[in-house]
């Protein structure tokens, strides 16, 4: 059963529950709001595609047939129901203030089309719709600006996010955001997202100097 299929499945015997249990009590973060799913209705899923034109991936269709209440509490779509993804500037300064949003202008040429996803405390986890991997997903990145500005890749997909925030994949404490561009499993996937976005790094730290030429002197998604 794909991932996505199996998060839903557990999330239908308790909607309510809430997706991110480490959070304080008062910070409830429900899998589906009020406990009563919101689908996406059949005839406008069935055309959806993001602005740039790209594909939905598999693991979100079948998450946005079941409910969309969770992506449109982290600002996923616009009043009539469109998407509405942000440069990768925007959303940092949006969620972190402007001055962070600065520090991160050089990559939204790359990263224009970004989506918040519920995760972290103070860190943040962003879906980006870059190129897709060979299982047509694409990269969710962990935003940390604790003690240095920091992006990092941290899952290959939407699927494995689904699937890791609902503990179904017994991953274990992570050491680094990025662990798992070395996992077995999901590690040739994270290695492409790699490739396309960092060069081939898991992440971009500040200073940001040497990952800044880079995007600089090669085209992003879309340009040339």
């Amino acid at each position: 059963m794909p991932l996505a299929e199996r998060v839903i499945e557990v999330v239908r015997r308790d909607p309510a529950a809430s997706a991110l249990p480490y959070l304080l009590p008062h910070v409830k973060v429900p899998w589906v709001e009020d406990g009563v799913p919101r689908p996406m209705p059949e005839d406008v899923l069935a055309q959806a595609v993001f602005p740039s034109g790209r594909p939905l991936s598999l693991s979100l269709r079948a998450w946005l047939a079941y409910d969309t209440s969770l992506l449109e509490r982290h600002q996923w779509f616009t009043p009539d129901g469109t998407f509405a993804p942000r440069p990768l500037d925007q959303l940092v300064g949006d969620e972190m203030g402007d001055f962070w949003g600065a520090e991160f202008a050089w990559l939204s040429g790359r990263l224009s089309e970004c989506f918040l996803l519920p995760g972290g405390s103070d860190s943040r986890r962003i879906l980006a719709v870059t190129e897709p991997d060979e299982e047509g997903e694409y990269p969710v990145f962990a935003l940390d600006l604790d003690d240095m500005p920091y992006l990092g890749l941290m899952y290959p997909g939407f699927d494995v996010y689904l699937a890791d925030t609902a503990d179904l994949l017994g991953l274990g404490e992570r050491e680094t955001y990025s662990d798992l561009i070395d996992h077995e499993t999901y590690g040739p996937r994270m290695r492409r997202h790699a490739a396309q976005c960092f060069a081939g790094e898991a992440c971009v730290e500040y200073p940001f100097e040497s990952a800044r030429v880079y995007a600089e002197l090669r085209p992003g998604p879309g340009r040339g």
